[in-house]
């Protein structure tokens, strides 16, 4: 009888939340296909809700989306009609973010199919395990901005 050889990726932490970062964007994307949002872009939606009149680095921040990739979101939510830019009035260079009419409407059709993928992602886990990982992610996410 032979046994399968060990994997090192099945103990790489980079490997695992990169393949379930994949998973999660698989699911998001197949609950949320009729809302056509994805991740990124229902995590720009939401940080704006939150407090409207960000300016667009203090969303790099609140989302951890680089500034290039977020610069490109926010030119498609602009496209689409679902976010309003203009001017800071803090801070002439800077844009302050908010959501149009539409997009309060696009967000609140994407909140229930956010809400799915995320359950069916942690399905397999216990309530506790649930309340652990996302702390252990968090904590993740927290310690990555100091070295």
């Amino acid at each position: 009888m032979t046994t399968k050889a060990q994997n090192p990726l099945d103990n790489s932490a980079t490997h695992l939340l990169h393949r379930a970062g994949q998973r999660a964007a698989d699911i998001f994307a197949e609950e949320a296909k009729k809302g056509g949002l994805t991740p990124r872009q229902f995590a720009v939606l939401t940080a704006v809700s939150l407090e409207e009149g960000l300016p667009q680095a203090e969303l790099v921040e609140r989302t951890g989306i680089d500034r290039s990739t977020l610069a490109d979101i926010v030119a498609r939510l602009l496209g689409r009609g679902l976010i309003q830019r203009r001017r800071s009035k803090e801070d002439g260079r800077a844009y302050a973010i908010k959501l149009s009419a539409k997009g309060i409407k696009a967000l609140s059709k994407a909140q229930p199919a956010a809400a799915a993928a995320d359950s069916q992602l942690l399905a397999g886990l216990t309530a506790a395990k649930r309340s652990e990982f996302l702390q252990t992610l968090s904590q993740i996410v927290s310690a990555g901005g100091k070295a």
